[in-house]
């Protein structure tokens, strides 16, 4: 299994509006793609933060499928991402591989 999470650091002035667009318009349409099984909304937790790092893991089968993905679909959604919210929102992305759940 595949983690893609993007953690992103979102200003004050429009954190209920990113959040609620997140929920109600960008994430289900990356699951629309089909190549990711669930998403999750973390708050990142730190006493070094703002209080406004999220970070977003989507779970996805392999490897290959995320590489298409990001080949087919992740360069519209950020760019929709980055004319909605600019330099309001930094975002990076790493990708994990999940060894084992308890």
């Amino acid at each position: 299994m595949i983690i893609y999470n993007v953690t992103c650091n979102v200003e004050n002035e429009i954190l209920k509006d990113w959040l609620q667009w997140m929920v109600e318009i960008h994430i289900p349409d990356v699951m629309q793609t089909g190549f990711f099984l669930e998403a999750n909304i973390n708050k990142v937790l730190s006493s070094n933060d703002d209080g406004n790092t999220y970070a977003i893991a989507y779970s996805c089968e392999s490897i290959k499928k995320l590489h298409e993905y990001q080949h087919k679909f992740s360069e519209e959604l950020q760019k929709k991402h980055t004319e909605r919210y600019g330099e309001k929102v930094l975002a990076f992305r790493t990708i994990l591989e999940l060894i084992r759940k308890f």
